[in-house]
């Protein structure tokens, strides 16, 4: 049975368990677990990281801790009853975790790694603690750590500030918000500023010196040395470096390195230095030999120098190598390192042997203790310590320092009967009083132990040597009476003998008679001369003589002998406990001399300070003792020496020894009669401050008052202990009297003088230190009220001098912050006067740092939750004192401008923090009856409003991010949930005072204002904390968004029929809240838009408002990055969503305005579908064609269907901004023009708008125009700059601004002449599907037809598609997907080449025009788009497979013509149709006799400089040797079962076989054109092609060709034949069922390539087709020109791994190496780009000629766009084979001059038209109009081939072959085939069918009898025609072209019109042309 847990609460999951057993709740080892029940073995309960998901498990694999149960029974929260630095470490690393795998994934590597190594050292030490084992100041040491690691995590990672007190995390509910302000403010100041260490230390390490000759032993000693002063300040750092010059004791590390210490931060400067001085010890000379002295002396070797300030920039300085310098002359060694540091050059060198030393040294800042711990092993291996000389800065009091410091300067010697100087070394000894030498009391220096004799360095000849050595003496103060210094002279011989000989002796004692010691300073000592053996150790003997040339014993009558010699010292001493002051030692013993009391008590003032701290103590004791002797006399001289030595330690450098002093009164003070006189004296100065003159005194007096109540107080104590309390009464009425005065001189106000007042604000700056000491003696309420009248006495008058002012408020601030304050029951009296002097200050905004500070000061006494009755009252007072001026305060700063200065601002942030803490202290702890009292207390509803106004506002102010610091979420909690409830208080009284006649418009508009707000704060959203964070901010406040959502809808709800005042303007702002991601706020909040909706209704019978401001505000807060789906779902879901209200929908639907609201819910729901693919496009880094798209897409949704003029011309710009961005000109350029089409040529005014500054709409056009105009310039989109230019001069124009005018016109001709001049590459285009539910709205389930940047091809395209879907799977074939793609949760792509098919075919078929204008037409303003697929239908016959061989060719219709706004467009109708063999043999044969005729025409013109495309284009048609050519198809369809089993087909096969006859008549004239260009090399294969062609010519049934093969072009005036531009009717299929395409050869360009005639390798390329994978150049240019490269059996010769995707070769691009080829040398590599006219080289008699004339233009193909790579290279310019046009050939006949020969008769086909038709031109035009069955289409244009792809190396001679043209590899052709078939005419030709063939009659092509003229052919460059097979979505209105009568004639121009297309597009059956819309005018826009 289940049996509920008592103490089984809380445990650690130690293994892993799967639950798999029933109800079993599965955990991860280190789970922590909450235990709701047990039985048998097993528990039941959760894991708390899941606590929704409860179940069993198991007993064992649960390790119990010990917690505590808060709200016992069914929602208990368990807290672990363990240390809190450990819950924090625990949750704290299971955050971490996540996060630290995140920085993996972002590569955030360095972060990674630091937080690795942490996470780790926060384990160990957490290990450490739960061990327990540690002691108690290890333990908080561990903790300090612990704690920084954490706060450093947290920040690196962004996490909060935690506020801590004592290392444990602080719950804030426990303290109050002043309180946890502070600790928050003071753990971000502690991360902010590091505090600045005010002690440094510098460590030395000496690690060798570097020399080439040493040879000797040196000593190195180091100081520093100030340059300023020109004096050590440290004492020395000595070492022994061995001959190597390393450390002489590597074993000892403390020998090698020292620590200089207590450098105070003024020490580190610049001129400060490190001073190193090297003395070697060895012979007198350097250079001496080894055997000419055995004695070693000191000598000097070198010195360096490094100033302090270089180690400043970098904390560590590994082994720096200091140059090492030696003075040019020994004399002046004694000052090398100051001539270093003067750089006085002339002075010094470097030393001989080029020395270096290295040393390392380093800065550590901080107190000695710290460095201890942080830099434990430098101390663990050892290291000396380096003091400063004499006392560090602080004395602290204890230190016990007896230190000498003796300084041997510099000696004046005779010569002694010697002819040169001698050579003088010192040795000092210390004797003490009995003559004994005292062993090792001479230190050279730290680092080297002490030593009991010195000898100083030896200068080489020199009678006046000088020193400069400094010694220290550190002799104990017992040895130190009777004690003297002796210093021996000796001269060193450099003899052999090398003897030292002694000459003289000086001495000094350290102590005079009197117990002062040796005085500091320079002592000149008397040098007395002695023999060599003369004996010292009796020192009797000498110490009566005179040792200073400045003192003369008095009563030595010996006469001293004039000497000229002399030694002098400097000393030095450093003593706690030797004085060398005699008024210290008179005034210490002055029981000796009484007479001397009052001189000594005056002179203790001139006694220095170090000294009197020194004998603390005694001093006391003997002030206090004359005292005792003498109140009488010495009061007041007493009196006046303590006040003294108590302010002397005021002084920072003797502020240590306070506590010496306290300890002094505690224990060893005993002057119990002392209080009298101390009161005494005190009120007489007190009494004397108002009439005194000089203040000075009494100041001094006043400052030191703590300390006198101290010794009065202890004293009366001592006094009431002695005698058991007597006189009481006596004493309180002194204190009473005393403060009685004090109140009286606080109460003066100071009249002129301001000494008056410094007085009293002295008195006040220590008055607060004197309640602890009355507190000993009085009871609480008695001192509350002494200090209650004291500062109430104060004069409250404000024109008072502000720094009284301030130190009054200050005095507050300590009265707060005392003992005294803590007590509930003196709070209560002081209260009011605290209140009272900040009410003054917050009044007069002065002071307003320490009003905070007092205001913190005063609600951190109060805790939460306290419901005492003295802490209700005390809130009584405050919130009648406080809460108004703290509110106005609030406003007043943080209204005012922030500070410049870094330092101020902290400050203004620190006050306005502090204050908004204490408004929210004081808020928390207001109760009902407060704020109930609050209410009533308002006598007026004006004062009500004013109030609340005011409290709203300051709410909204505490809501503003940047309150706080970002970090600081626990404070933003807090404030937010004091809001919170202040709020629901306050609403309460909005209800009642300001509804129905009272209504308020402005407080409620307040009120919904901070609601909104509050619900929006970052901080609240839950959503976007780590899953613990929002545990525990729900499980402390609950979601306070939803609360305050149901505020909003409640008071909403009371409003009634004032809600018509909020609307529309509350709509964005609720809006904004139901954006956010909260299912219980949202269906709150949704209800009232219907509200809103109904009320609306209500008003104005719509509520086009609503949805106005809706609209708007939906735009700008999505592109904020608010809102996601569901809130779309929630808006439009007819279900009732989770609450109790239903969704809006459904609200709706019951209403009687049904429709309007459901159409605004649609809408609003389209909207945001757009809004949010928006969104999330705009989140990516680079522009993209995803961003692009989204952008159109709401542009489009914008002016269609929202008609938000503002909103559709706002988004044209962003666009316009993503297209230039992405550097799409042309786009870039449409895009603009949307916004120009919505503008007029008028003077209309228009405001400013976007980036548009104020001006008429003529300006904002033309400036538009302009812009247009560069854009399209850039894009190389010349054509429509050119129209642009026109209308914009023609505004120049109407307004005669000629020179404006003559700069359009130059604009247009550079742009006609960049057409001519500029090479333009022609783009790619594929069709791209976007299917599955994953991809965004406006793409889903959709496809698109998308124009590719310059030389991209479809590898590359569908490289940059996937990068931009990276989540996208490509698909690998072009079938249409199925319905299960559609609904996948997937991104499927699928990608494949299409081929444009231009619209306008007039340019394109014109003759003469040139290339590069022809380009522009065929990939510009292209609607339609096609793809093929071949595919084999049937049995495939393995020996000739073009009889199966069938094309699926589909056709794509886009909503607007690319390019246009975007790089894509969707496409709106699809149309497939299949091709039979037949007819696609007859395409194939069409293009490639195309292809020839182009290369003849442009050999015969010259255009091919190199004949190679010429002669590959005969062999691969001649030599076919692979396909057998053209009988391949003989045999698959002119055989008797096809004829018969195809009737219908008749005529196509008639058709074909012109084809075939006609490829012969133009491969007999390109080899008649061959043999004359041929070079010689190649004869041998010209002759081979002639005998090939009369065996092709036997095998098609041709005998002869005599009439035709003699005939010539007619030559006309220009040079080029004109064609005929008439329509011939299309060919039908008899059934009429299926209108059957027919096909350009050219249109499976992949394999033409290689081997045209290849058609074989259909099946294997079927699959191929989409794959991308396009044949690598080493393919193309390998080719052979072998037959077989042409062979019919490469049915299976191309894999699908080589194959291309169709659309991809098709549309080649050529290799960058070829882009450059379009020259004119490389004319043979782009033959199309040179207008061609066919001269035929003999001229024949004219009927011939006309025959000829009519077979070669019958036999013209149609031409075909979709032409692949290699197709493309053999351009098939359609004019050049228009040998005649029936124009003509009809003027000829009818002049008589024609005579045509008899034609052949041939087969009548009902079913065709053909008969009808006199002659073909190249070009399929419009359909007769007589012959109106099949509706006519616009004409395809000739495709435009990217040039440069042939080569002219004959490698490719093979790559042509016959006009079978294999589909093998590409599948897209040049027009659509409905198209083709409809507008083409088949044409007669002479063949061997015996049908008579009826006379032509010619057709003119706009259904009128009159040909129309040339010019009216050319369509402008820049046309987009009205498409009427769709809804035409025109060209931008700017652009549109009205219609002329009479066009202009060539060059094009832009403003011809097409009637002719006109009068087509009304035939068509399709849906009639969608109106265009009218251009709108905006508003102001």
């Amino acid at each position: 049975m289940w049996i509920p847990t008592e103490h089984e609460k809380y445990g650690v999951v130690i293994a892993s368990f799967r639950g798999t057993v029933p109800y079993g709740l599965s955990l991860e080892i280190g789970d922590t677990v909450q235990i709701l029940e047990k039985c048998d073995g097993w528990y039941r309960g959760f894991a708390l990281k899941n606590p929704n998901i409860k179940g069993i498990f198991p007993s064992s694999y649960v390790h119990l801790k010990n917690a505590c149960v808060k709200n016992k029974g069914q929602f208990e929260m368990v807290i672990p009853t363990e240390d809190s630095v450990i819950t924090e470490m625990t949750s704290t690393l299971r955050d971490w975790g996540t996060m630290w795998k995140q920085l993996y994934v972002r590569n955030e590597g360095d972060l990674f790694h630091r937080l690795w190594h942490i996470m780790n050292e926060i384990l160990d030490l957490r290990r450490q603690v739960l061990v327990g084992h540690l002691t108690h100041d290890r333990m908080k040491d561990v903790k300090r750590h612990i704690t920084a690691r954490l706060d450093w995590g947290n920040e690196q990672l962004g996490l909060d500030l935690v506020p801590r007190k004592e290392y444990a995390m602080v719950d804030p509910e426990d303290i109050s918000i002043t309180e946890l302000y502070r600790l928050m403010e003071h753990r971000h100041r502690k991360k902010d500023t590091p505090v600045q260490a005010s002690s440094h230390h510098l460590f030395v390490q000496m690690k060798s010196l570097m020399c080439s000759n040493l040879g000797e032993e040196l000593e190195v000693i180091f100081s520093l040395f100030d340059s300023k002063e020109n004096r050590p300040i440290s004492e020395r750092f000595f070492l022994r470096l061995n001959r190597n010059g390393l450390p002489k004791a590597p074993d000892k590390p403390e020998r090698q390195c020292s620590l200089f210490v207590d450098l105070g931060s003024s020490e580190l400067r610049k001129d400060i230095y490190i001073t190193v001085h090297i003395i070697r010890i060895g012979r007198m000379g350097a250079g001496e030999k080894k055997n000419a002295c055995s004695v070693q002396y000191r000598r000097p070797f070198g010195c360096a120098v490094l100033s302090i300030a270089d180690l400043l920039t970098g904390e560590t300085k590994d082994d720096l190598i200091l140059k090492v310098y030696m003075c040019n002359t020994e004399s002046e060694w004694y000052q090398i390192h100051e001539n270093i540091i003067k750089k006085l050059n002339a002075r010094y060198n470097l030393t001989g042997s080029n020395a270096g030393l290295a040393v390392s040294l380093q800065l550590l800042h901080g107190d000695i203790e710290q460095i201890r711990r942080e830099y434990s092993s430098v101390f663990s291996h050892g290291v000396s310590i380096t003091r400063k000389l004499g006392f560090s800065n602080i004395i602290m009091p204890g230190e016990m320092r007896n230190d000498l410091y003796i300084t041997i300067e510099r000696g004046e010697f005779e010569k002694g009967g010697k002819s040169v100087a001698r050579n003088v070394e010192v040795t000092m000894f210390i004797v003490d009083s009995s003559g004994q030498t005292l062993k090792d009391f001479i230190s050279f220096g730290s680092g080297e132990p002490p030593a009991s004799e010195y000898h100083s360095f030896v200068l080489y000849h020199n009678n006046s040597p000088r020193w400069s050595e400094l010694l220290k003496l550190p002799i104990p103060v017992d040895k130190f009476r009777g004690a003297h210094i002796r210093f021996e002279f000796r001269h060193c011989s450099t003899k052999e003998k090398g003897e030292k000989k002694l000459f003289g002796f000086s001495f000094v004692p350290l102590m005079q008679e009197d117990g002062r010691t040796l005085p500091d300073g320079t002592h000149e000592l008397i040098v007395h001369k002695c023999e060599e053996n003369t004996n010292l150790q009796d020192t009797t003997r000498y110490l009566k003589l005179p040792f200073s040339k400045g003192i003369f014993l008095g009563n030595n009558n010996q006469a001293m002998k004039a000497t000229k010699e002399s030694f002098c010292i400097t000393s030095f001493l450093c003593s706690t406990k030797l004085t060398q002051n005699g008024d210290m030692l008179d005034l210490l013993k002055w029981r000796t001399h009484p007479d001397k009391i009052t001189g000594c008590l005056s002179k203790l003032k001139e006694i220095d300070g170090s000294e009197i701290v020194k004998f603390l103590q005694d001093t006391l004791d003997t002030l206090f003792g004359i005292l005792d002797e003498n109140s009488q006399k010495y009061g007041s001289k007493v009196f006046d020496s303590l006040v003294h030595i108590i302010n002397l330690l005021q002084d920072s450098k003797f502020h240590h020894f306070k506590p010496v002093m306290d300890t002094y009164i505690e224990s060893h003070f005993a002057g119990a009669l002392a209080y009298r006189d101390l009161i005494k004296v005190l009120k007489w100065y007190v009494d004397r401050i108002t009439e005194a003159e000089r203040q000075e005194h009494i100041q001094e007096v006043l400052k030191a008052q703590e300390y006198i109540f101290k010794y009065i107080v202890q004293s009366r104590r001592l006094f009431s202990l002695a005698t058991g309390g007597q006189n009481e009464e006596e004493f309180r009425c002194c204190i009473q009297e005393l403060l009685m005065s004090v109140r009286f001189f606080l109460s003066q106000e100071s009249k002129g003088s301001g000494a008056l007042s410094q007085s009293q604000a002295v008195f006040l700056s220590s008055f607060p230190a004197v309640y602890s000491e009355l507190l000993k003696l009085f009871d609480v309420r008695e001192v509350a009220n002494l200090v209650q009248d004291t500062l109430g006495s104060l004069p409250t008058i404000l024109h008072v001098d502000d720094s009284l002012q301030a130190i009054k408020l200050q005095c507050i601030g300590k009265t707060v912050e005392s003992q005294l304050y803590t007590n509930p029951d003196s709070r209560y009296i002081l209260l009011p006067v605290v209140l009272h002097h900040l009410h003054i200050h917050l009044q007069e905004q002065k002071d307003l740092i320490m009003c905070a500070r007092i205001l913190s000061n005063v609600f951190c006494l109060i805790k939460k939750n306290s419901s005492e009755k003295s802490v209700l009252e005390e809130i009584d007072v405050i919130v009648a004192s406080l809460l108004d001026i703290l509110l106005r305060t609030i406003l007043e700063i943080t209204s005012r401008p922030q500070p410049s200065s870094s330092a101020m601002r902290f400050q203004f942030q620190d006050v306005t923090g502090e204050f908004v803490a204490c408004l929210l202290s004081l808020l928390r702890q207001m109760t009902d009856r407060h704020y109930q009292q609050l209410l009533d207390s308002f006598n007026t509803k004006e004062e009500l409003r004013d109030f609340l106004l005011q409290i709203f506002t300051v709410f909204r102010i505490l809501i503003r991010p940047e309150m706080f610091p970002k970090d600081w979420t626990v404070m933003r909690l807090v404030a937010n949930n004091v809001i919170i409830t202040t709020v629901l208080y306050l609403s309460d009284a909005l209800r009642k005072n300001f509804l129905n006649e009272n209504f308020d418009y402005k407080i409620w508009d307040s009120y919904f204002y901070l609601a909104v707000i509050f619900i929006n704060q970052l901080c609240l959203q839950l959503e976007m904390f780590t899953p613990s964070k929002k545990k525990k901010v729900l499980e402390k406040y609950g979601d306070m968004r939803v609360t305050m959502g149901c505020e909003i809808f409640s008071m909403w709800q009371n409003l009634g029929e004032h809600k018509l005042h909020f609307i529309p303007a509350l709509i964005g702002p609720f809006l904004e809240v139901t954006l956010i991601p909260q299912p219980d706020l949202r269906n709150v909040m949704i209800p009232i838009f219907h509200d809103m909706m109904d009320w609306e209704q209500r008003r104005s019978g719509n509520f086009k408002q609503v949805e106005a401001k809706l609209i708007d505000k939906l735009d700008s807060l999505m592109s904020e990055g608010k809102g996601d789906e569901t809130y779309r779902e929630l808006f439009n879901s007819i279900i009732p969503l989770f609450g109790p209200y239903p969704s809006l929908l459904k609200k709706i639907e019951r209403e009687t305005w049904r429709e309007s609201g459901v159409s605004l819910i649609a809408t609003v729901t389209r909207l945001m579908e757009r809004l949010l693919d928006y969104r999330d496009c705009m989140k990516m880094g680079e522009v993209d064609g995803k961003k692009i798209g989204c952008t159109v897409s709401l542009l489009n949704f914008y002016k269609t269907e929202l008609n938000k003029e503002e909103m559709y011309i706002r988004y044209i710009h962003k666009l316009y901004d993503l297209h230039l961005k992405a550097q799409n000109f042309t786009e870039a350029a449409y895009t603009l023009l949307l916004y120009d089409e919505l503008l007029e040529w008028s003077d209309r005014p228009l405001r400013e708008f976007l980036t548009y500054p104020m001006q008429t709409e003529w300006q904002r056009k033309e400036h538009l125009h302009l812009t247009i105009i560069q854009n399209f310039d850039r894009g190389k989109c010349w054509e429509n700059g050119i129209i642009l230019c026109r209308k914009i001069a023609e505004q120049y124009e109407s307004y005669y601004d000629y020179r404006n005018l003559s700069k359009m016109r130059m604009m247009e001709a550079s742009l006609y002449d960049k057409i001519m001049d500029q090479q333009r590459l022609e783009p790619e285009f594929f069709r791209v599907g976007f299917y599955g539910k994953k991809f965004p709205f406006f793409l889903r389930n959709k496809e698109f037809v998308c124009r590719g940047h310059d030389y991209e091809r479809l590898e590359a395209f569908q490289q940059r598609m996937l990068n931009e879907f990276p989540h996208a799977i490509a698909m690998q074939h072009a079938n249409q997907p199925d319905e299960t793609i559609f609904q996948a949760e997937a991104q499927y792509l699928q990608i494949y080449a299409v081929t444009p098919i231009p619209e306008s075919q007039e340019v394109l078929q014109r003759e003469g025009v040139p290339d590069n204008i022809k380009s522009f037409y065929k990939v510009n303003h292209i609607w339609k788009f096609r793809y093929d697929r071949p595919f084999h239908k049937g049995t495939k016959d393995k020996e000739n497979e073009f009889k199966s061989l069938w094309v699926e060719r589909t056709s794509l219709y886009l909503v607007q013509s690319l390019p246009g706004i975007s790089r894509w467009f969707e496409v709106e109708k699809r149309e497939v149709v299949e091709m039979s063999p037949l007819e696609n043999a007859i395409e194939v044969l069409e293009n490639k006799n195309q292809q020839l005729k182009t290369l003849i025409s442009q050999c015969q013109t010259r255009q091919m400089q190199n004949i190679n495309p010429l002669t590959m284009c005969l062999n691969g048609v001649i030599d076919a040797a692979v396909n057998g050519g053209v009988s391949r198809y003989q045999e698959a369809f002119f055989v008797k079962e096809y004829i018969l089993s195809h009737p219908e087909d008749g005529e196509k096969i008639a058709r074909l076989r012109e084809l075939m006859l006609e490829q012969a008549q133009i491969l007999e004239f390109g080899l008649a054109v061959h043999e004359k260009f041929v070079p010689q090399d190649m004869r041998p294969l010209h002759k081979k092609l002639v005998d090939q062609f009369f065996v092709m010519k036997s095998s098609l049934g041709i005998q002869e060709f005599s009439a035709c093969m003699q005939a010539s072009p007619v030559h006309f005036p220009n040079g080029s034949p004109r064609v005929c531009r008439n329509s011939a009717p299309a060919s039908v299929s008899p059934d009429g069922t299926r209108v059957i395409p027919r096909r350009s050869p050219l249109s499976y360009p992949a394999v033409n390539r290689y081997s045209s005639s290849s058609l074989s390798s259909q099946a294997s390329a079927e699959v191929s087709n989409i794959t991308g994978q396009s044949e690598s150049s080493d393919e193309v240019f390998n080719m052979q020109p072998s037959p077989s490269t042409s062979s019919l059996s490469s049915t299976h010769s191309a894999s699908p791994n080589v194959t291309s995707s169709a659309p991809s070769s098709a549309r080649a691009s050529p290799l960058l190496s070829d882009k450059h080829k379009h020259s004119r040398e490389n004319s043979c590599l782009s033959p199309r780009e040179r207008p061609c006219s066919a001269i035929y080289p003999t001229p024949v008699e004219p009927s011939q000629r006309m025959l000829f004339n009519h077979i070669g233009d019958g036999a013209l193909p149609r031409s075909d766009p979709n032409l692949s790579a290699p197709e493309k290279a053999v351009n098939p310019t359609p004019s050049s084979w228009s040998l005649d046009s029936g124009k003509e050939a009809k003027n000829m006949s009818d002049s008589g001059k024609l005579i045509s020969p008899p034609v052949p008769p041939r087969p009548t086909q009902t079913a065709s038209p053909a008969r009808h038709t006199t002659s073909v031109s190249p070009s399929p035009a419009g359909r007769s109009p007589l012959k109106g069955s099949v509706q006519s289409f616009t004409p395809s244009p000739v495709e435009y081939h990217s040039p440069g792809l042939i080569s002219n190396s004959p490698v490719l001679s093979g790559s042509y072959s016959s006009g079978i043209s294999s589909l093998s590899r590409c599948s897209t052709s040049e027009t659509s085939g409905f198209e083709n078939q409809v507008n083409e005419q088949s044409v007669p030709l002479p063949v061997p069918v015996p049908v008579p063939v009826p006379v032509p009659v010619p057709v003119p092509s706009y259904g009128g009898e009159e040909p129309v003229r040339k010019e009216s052919k050319t369509p402008p460059p820049y046309s987009v025609y009205e498409r009427t097979l769709r809804r035409p979505v025109p060209l931008p209105h700017s652009l549109s072209i009205p219609v002329t009568p009479e066009p202009p004639a060539l060059p094009p121009k832009p403003l011809a019109a097409r009637s002719s297309h006109l009068e087509n597009g009304a035939r068509r059956t399709d849906p009639g042309p969608r109106p265009r819309p009218l251009p709108r005018k905006v508003s102001q826009l």
